[in-house]
Parts: C-alpha cells; structure tokens; sequence
C-alpha cells in the first residue's frame, strides 16, 4: 500500500488482494499450490489465516508452518511471527513432513509426499553463505527420497540459474523454467529468483510466468506428469 507514513502499508495490509489472489489459482486450477510468506493470522491480515481462507474457498487441503526456527527471535516478533510458507493441494496428501535448515532466517522446508513424487517448498536465504548451506541440507533431503521430486520456491538467488548450477547437477535437477524468465520484482522484472525445478521421472508438458502482479514477485504455472517412479 502507497501510503505517506513509512511502514503503515507493512502493518495495515491490502485486504483487496486475497480475494483476488484466491480468483485467480481458481481460474488455473492446480492441483498444488505453494505460497510463500502467507499470512496465517496475523493483525496485519486482520487475524485472517490466508492459508486455509484460500484452501476452505477452493476446497483443497492445507499445510502450512511459520518459516523460521523455533528459536528464532522473530517467533516473538508481531507480524513476523506469522509469516509462513504452505501447500495446497487438490488430490489426498499421503504425508507431509516440516524441515528446517540449521543456518539463515527463513529456515522452513515443506516437503509433500504424493502417490509417486514428492515436492518441496523452500525460502532460502538472502545471505550467499547461508544458501549454500542451506543447498547443502536441501541436497541431502533430496537424496534421502526415493519417488521423482520437484524443488520449489523462492530461492533469493540475484545470478539466477547460474547460481544453483551445481546444485541442481549433483541432485539431479532441471529447470522448469527453460528461458530464465524474470519473476522479480513484479512491477518490472529483472531477477529470476524463484524456480520450478524437477528430476528425472517428471516431464515438464508447459511452463509460464504470468503477468499477474498480486505480490512483489510473479507466479510461476508449471504443467508436469510423472512418467516413472524410483
């Protein structure tokens, strides 16, 4: 929100934009969804959780966790505390499982096990040392799961690709997002901060960063099937 004291538009919000952010994964109608930094309830959404508001709308399940570590200082912090990370989806959920990475501020890692893959949903950090550390761990949880998986998110990575190149090549991984299209800031993009990113077992059928400008960052559209399991 645009407004002449600094800081009000962080603490007051825009009750406009749920509505309209639920209208449109309706239109998509995926059968996942993964939100990063949801509101789930604090006084800034009006005590409204975001999460399930948009899950109950669209009559998915939900899961969803605070995205910093339990001793982090931001627990105690109004607002922040509330900040999260979910998933959505529209078909059972056969386990989900909440991790978190020993270094950085945003820690959260949703990992969603389907019938024959699994997805995880990360924040990395805005720190160079603390992502690839956080890489590090990421890798290891990939490792340690045997269907197809896919890594999503927002990964703060301002060289883009290139900057999880080795990455992505010891876990296996691809790029949904095959021309690097930019997704940040949504106002006029120049970063490719967040991915869509998948294993061998998943093919990609079409992929798209719409012009949809609800948040500070682009969504990202990824139409996949799973063609084997581990």
């Amino acid at each position: 929100m645009h407004m002449p004291l600094p800081g009000a538009g962080y603490v007051l919000g825009n009750q406009s934009v749920l509505p309209e952010i639920t209208r449109f994964i309706k239109d998509v109608d995926p059968d996942i969804v993964g939100l990063i930094e949801v509101d789930t309830g604090s006084i800034r959404s009006r005590m409204v959780n975001q999460a399930e508001k948009i899950a109950t709308d669209l009559q998915m399940n939900t899961s969803y966790e605070t995205k910093y570590g339990s001793k982090s200082i931001n627990q105690i912090l109004p607002i922040v505390r509330k900040q999260g990370n979910a998933f959505m989806a529209a078909q059972r959920v056969h386990g989900e499982k909440f991790h978190y990475f020993d270094t950085g501020i945003k820690r959260l890692i949703i990992e969603l096990e389907m019938a024959e893959f699994a997805v995880f949903l990360v924040h990395l950090s805005l720190k160079y040392r603390h992502r690839h550390l956080q890489l590090r761990r990421l890798h290891d949880l990939i490792e340690a799961t045997e269907k197809p998986v896919i890594v999503a998110g927002d990964f703060n990575t301002f060289w883009g690709e290139n900057e999880i190149y080795l990455f992505m090549r010891a876990a296996g991984l691809k790029s949904a997002n095959v021309d690097g299209l930019p997704t940040y800031p949504s106002r006029a993009p120049r970063k490719e901060l967040d991915f869509v990113l998948y294993q061998d077992g998943i093919a990609v059928n079409s992929f798209d960063v719409p012009d949809v400008r609800l948040s500070d960052h682009l969504p990202l559209i990824c139409d996949f099937e799973v063609t084997k399991t581990s």
